[in-house]
C-alpha cells in the first residue's frame, strides 16, 4: 500500500489504517495545515472543517467507507472526508465551477452517500440507511455526525425520538463545540450547557481519558467505558436530554485526542442499537484567528491572508452588503419605533443582525436554527401588536412554507421577512441557490413580494412594509450595495413598477433588482434605445403600467435571474393571457377557500362541472 509522505499522498481511507497513533496525529497535524493554506486561496468552510479533523481521521480508520455510510450533518464540514477519500488534488477547484463541492455530492464520490447543505437533516437520513439496511438483511454501519447548533433543528428533534422508539443499529456523533455559527438560546443547548459544566463530569474527564488509554480492546474497554458511560448518563446526560429518547450514551470525548476516539468509536461500532458519542472540539483549531472567534466570523470565509487573517477581499468605497443596507435600516427605524423587533434563526451573524441585538438586547431574538418556529412565533407578535422583521436565507425560507402560508399569509398579520441571499449565490451550489421564492410565495393569497433595485429604495421599502402591517417580503441578494443613509423615508406604492428611458425606445426590458441599473447603464453604453422597467413587485404586479407597455406594441424582454417557471415572467403571462379571449382558465382564484362541502365550495369558486359547461356554451 502506498506510504503517506504527505497529504496530497492520500488515495483512499484504507492507507490511514495500519498508521501508528503517532502516525496519526501527525497526519492530523498536516491535515489542518494543508486546510488552513489552501482555504485562505479559495475561501470556503474553515472553522467547522478545522474543529473535526481528528473525528473524521478516528471515523475512516474505525470505520469502512463507502460501505459504511458516513453521513455529516450540512455537509459543509466534510473536507477532511475528502482529502481521506482521494480528493486533496482538486482542493484548488472548491467551490469552483467544475470543482470540487463544498458539501458531499454523490456525483463526486462513491464515498459521498448523502447530499445536504441545511442542517439536521443526518439523523432523518441516518435512520432511513438503518431501515433500508436491516429490510435487505445487509451489513454496514451508519454514521452521522451532528454538531451542537444542529441539534437544536426540530427535524433532529424528531428524528431523535423516532431513532429511540425504533432501536435501529446505528451511531451518532455528537460534535459539541459549544459554537454554532450563532450562539444557541434553545432549551436544547442549556441542558448541552448543564453537561459541560456538570461536576461529575469535570471530575471524571480525566479518569475517563486515563482508562480508554490503559485499556485493550475487548472485554475491558467496554466494561470500563460501561462503567463510566453509566456514571455519567445517570448523573449528566441521559437524565436531561438523551434518556428521554431512548438512547445510549458514551463520552464526553476529547475530540482531538485521536487515540481516545478510535477507542470509543471501536466500542460503539461493537454495540447494539442506536448509541450516541458524544466528542467535545474546539471549532477552529489550529488557527488563533478562528479560535479566537467567538460570532462566527470564520465559519465561511472568503480569500484571506494566512498571517495576518485580514481578508483579501476588499468592498469598493462607500458600498457595504445587502444585508448591512437591510440591517441598518431596520435599526434606524427601531430608534423611532420600539414596537419593532428582529428575528433570525441562527443566522445573526451572517444577516448582519448583531449590531440590532447590541442597541436592542430586548427586541432581539435568536431562536436557533427553527425557521418554523421563527415564523409563527413572530405572527403571534404581530397579534400582540409588535412589528417583527424576520431575516431568512431564500434557501432556508423553504423550510417555513407551511408557516408563511398558514399562519402569516392566510391570518394576514403584519410580519416582513427578510430574504437574503435571494437569486444566486454562486460558491455554495445546489442546495443554497435563492432562486425558488418568487414561485414559491406567489401563489400565497394576501401575500406581498418585492425586491428593491439599490439601497435607497430597499430603506423606503422596509419602511413601506412596516407601515403597511400586512405580510410583506422583501428579497435582497448576496453582495454589496451603494449605500447612503436615508435622511427622509417615502412610501412606496403597493404593487407599483417604475419606467426608466434611455435613449429612443425600440424595445422593452422588464426586470428587477440591481439588474435594473446594470441594464440600464449597458444600454447607455451600447447607444442602445431601451425603455427598462422595475418590475419591484412581484406580487402585487403593476397591471396598470403592464396594459401601457402593451399599448407601445414593442418588442418585450423580461429578463429574470431566478427561475422561470412561477417567477415574473409567468405573473406577467398569466395577467396577459386574460387580455386575450382565445385562452379562457377555470380556476381558484388568488384568495383563502373557506369552509363548507365539496359541492357548495366548487360551485362557489365556479369550478364545478356544471360551471365548465356554463363557460363552454358561452363561448362555442
Amino acid at each position: 500500500m502506498r506510504k503517506i509522505s504527505q497529504v496530497y499522498d492520500i488515495e483512499s481511507p484504507r492507507q490511514i489504517k495500519d498508521l501508528t497513533i503517532d502516525e496519526l496525529t501527525q497526519l492530523c497535524s498536516d491535515i489542518r495545515a494543508f486546510l488552513i493554506d489552501s482555504i485562505s486561496k479559495t475561501g470556503g468552510h474553515l472553522s467547522s472543517n478545522l474543529g473535526i479533523v481528528e473525528v473524521t481521521v478516528a471515523m475512516h480508520y474505525v470505520f469502512d467507507s463507502p460501505k459504511d455510510k458516513m453521513i455529516f450533518d450540512v455537509g459543509h464540514q466534510c473536507y477532511t472526508h475528502k482529502i481521506l477519500t482521494g480528493r486533496s488534488t482538486q482542493f484548488a477547484t472548491l467551490r469552483k465551477k467544475g470543482g470540487l463541492s463544498g458539501y458531499q455530492k454523490r456525483s463526486e464520490s462513491k464515498y459521498d452517500c448523502w447530499e445536504a447543505g441545511h442542517s439536521s437533516t443526518s439523523l432523518s437520513a441516518a435512520l432511513g440507511y438503518a431501515i433500508a439496511r436491516d429490510l435487505k438483511q445487509e451489513d454496514y454501519n451508519v454514521i452521522a455526525l451532528i454538531g451542537d447548533g444542529s441539534l437544536t433543528g426540530g427535524m433532529a428533534l424528531e428524528a431523535l425520538n423516532d431513532i429511540g422508539s425504533k432501536q435501529k443499529k446505528m451511531v451518532i456523533i455528537f460534535n459539541d463545540n459549544n459554537m454554532s455559527i450563532s450562539k444557541n438560546y434553545s432549551g436544547v443547548e442549556k441542558r448541552i450547557t448543564d453537561i459541560r459544566a456538570s461536576h461529575l463530569y469535570i471530575d471524571l474527564k480525566h479518569d475517563v481519558k486515563n482508562n480508554l488509554k490503559s485499556n485493550k480492546l475487548g472485554s475491558n474497554v467496554l466494561s470500563t467505558l460501561s462503567h463510566f458511560r453509566d456514571k455519567i448518563k445517570d448523573g449528566v446526560i441521559d437524565a436531561p436530554l438523551f434518556k428521554e429518547f431512548n438512547l445510549n450514551y458514551m463520552g464526553p470525548v476529547d475530540g482531538h485526542d485521536i487515540q481516545s476516539l478510535i477507542k470509543v468509536f471501536e466500542a460503539a461500532k461493537e454495540h447494539d442499537g442506536p448509541i450516541v458519542v458524544h466528542v467535545l472540539t474546539q471549532k477552529g483549531k489550529g488557527y488563533k484567528y478562528a479560535q479566537q472567534d467567538k460570532v462566527g466570523k470564520w465559519h465561511g470565509v472568503s480569500p484571506f491572508d494566512v498571517a495576518t487573517g485580514k481578508s483579501l477581499s476588499l468592498l469598493p468605497p462607500n458600498e457595504i452588503s445587502w444585508s448591512q443596507v437591510i440591517s441598518n435600516t431596520v435599526m434606524d427605524l427601531a430608534e423611532k419605533d420600539k414596537t419593532i423587533v428582529a428575528i433570525t434563526p441562527a443566522m445573526a451573524q451572517g444577516s448582519k443582525l448583531l449590531e440590532f441585538q447590541k442597541h436592542f438586547p430586548d427586541r432581539f431574538f435568536d431562536c436557533g436554527i427553527a425557521e418554523q418556529h421563527a415564523v409563527t412565533m413572530a405572527c403571534a407578535m404581530a397579534l400582540g401588536g409588535l412589528k417583527p422583521f424576520v431575516s431568512i436565507y431564500s434557501s432556508f425560507l423553504q423550510r417555513a412554507y407551511d408557516q408563511v402560508n398558514h399562519d402569516m399569509a392566510r391570518m394576514n398579520v403584519g410580519v416582513v421577512i427578510g430574504i437574503d441571499r435571494c437569486g444566486l449565490v454562486g460558491d455554495d451550489g445546489e442546495t443554497h441557490q435563492g432562486v425558488f421564492d418568487i414561485a414559491m410565495l406567489r401563489s400565497v393569497p394576501n401575500l406581498i413580494l418585492s425586491q428593491p433595485k439599490d439601497a435607497k429604495e430597499a430603506q423606503n421599502m422596509i419602511y413601506t412594509a412596516f407601515e403597511s402591517k400586512k405580510p410583506f417580503c422583501i428579497r435582497y441578494p448576496r453582495g454589496n450595495a451603494l449605500y447612503a443613509k436615508n435622511k427622509s423615508y417615502s412610501l412606496i406604492p403597493i404593487g407599483s413598477w417604475e419606467k426608466f428611458v434611455v435613449g429612443t425606445p425600440t424595445q422593452i426590458v422588464i426586470t428587477y433588482g440591481p439588474d435594473v441599473d446594470h441594464v440600464i447603464n449597458k444600454a447607455r453604453e451600447n447607444k442602445m434605445g431601451l425603455l427598462v422597467v422595475n418590475a419591484r413587485f412581484f406580487k402585487p404586479i403593476d397591471e396598470v403600467m403592464m396594459k401601457d407597455l402593451l399599448k407601445m406594441d414593442l418588442s418585450i424582454t423580461v429578463y429574470e435571474t431566478d427561475v422561470k417557471i412561477g417567477g415574473l415572467s409567468s405573473a406577467i403571462l398569466e395577467y396577459i393571457n386574460t387580455l386575450d379571449e382565445k385562452i379562457h382558465i377555470i380556476g381558484i382564484e388568488d384568495h383563502y377557500v373557506c369552509h363548507g362541502s365539496i359541492r357548495s365550495l366548487r360551485i362557489q369558486e365556479g369550478i364545478s362541472t356544471e360551471c365548465l359547461f356554463e363557460e363552454l356554451e358561452k363561448h362555442g
